[in-house]
């Protein structure tokens, strides 16, 4: 995911969604504790793949991290797990 930075968000969604909402369903039957460590993990990466994407966010992590919480305000529906309710740290 970090290495696909020729793809939108809404197509980094479109591709990913399908993958999250499958761990979401598995792991929240049987496990739901760690559904919040996968959720750190694939906000983690959305950090990693903005910092590779955007030449302004290369050095700035916290630059990076304040451009995906006010993606999660505009569009609060538009990963899986936020739709979930599971956002999570972004740092």
């Amino acid at each position: 995911m970090r290495m696909a930075t020729e793809l939108s968000i809404d197509q980094l969604a479109k591709w990913l969604n399908p993958i999250i909402q499958g761990w979401i369903g598995y792991y929240g039957r049987f496990t739901r504790s760690a559904l919040y460590a996968m959720c750190r993990h694939v906000n983690k990466a959305l950090v990693r793949w903005a910092r590779r994407k955007f030449k302004t966010l290369r050095r700035h992590k916290i630059k990076a991290i304040k451009f995906l919480e006010r993606i999660f305000e505009q569009d609060p529906c538009l990963f899986a797990h936020w739709r979930a309710g599971m956002v999570g740290a972004f740092a």
